[in-house]
């Protein structure tokens, strides 16, 4: 990935697709593109989810997803 995220993200599985970070600063990997609850992301009931890691919280944690491929 080109973006420097504040995590060690170097195992993302291949099958992931999307990157987001929820509002505790937990961030997730996703096969198909996330939803967007309250106060996370969530795999929308088709497609895999992964935790990555965890980063500082950040106050504009919804501006954190990004297509990584």
């Amino acid at each position: 990935m080109s973006e420097k995220y504040d995590t060690d993200c170097s195992e993302i599985p291949s099958w992931v697709c999307w990157i987001a970070q929820d509002a505790d600063g937990t961030w997730w990997g996703y096969e198909v593109e996330p939803n967007l609850s309250h106060l996370s992301w969530y795999e929308n009931e088709v497609g895999r989810a992964v935790r990555l890691g965890k980063g500082s919280k950040k106050l504009d944690w919804v501006t954190t997803l990004k297509r990584v491929k």
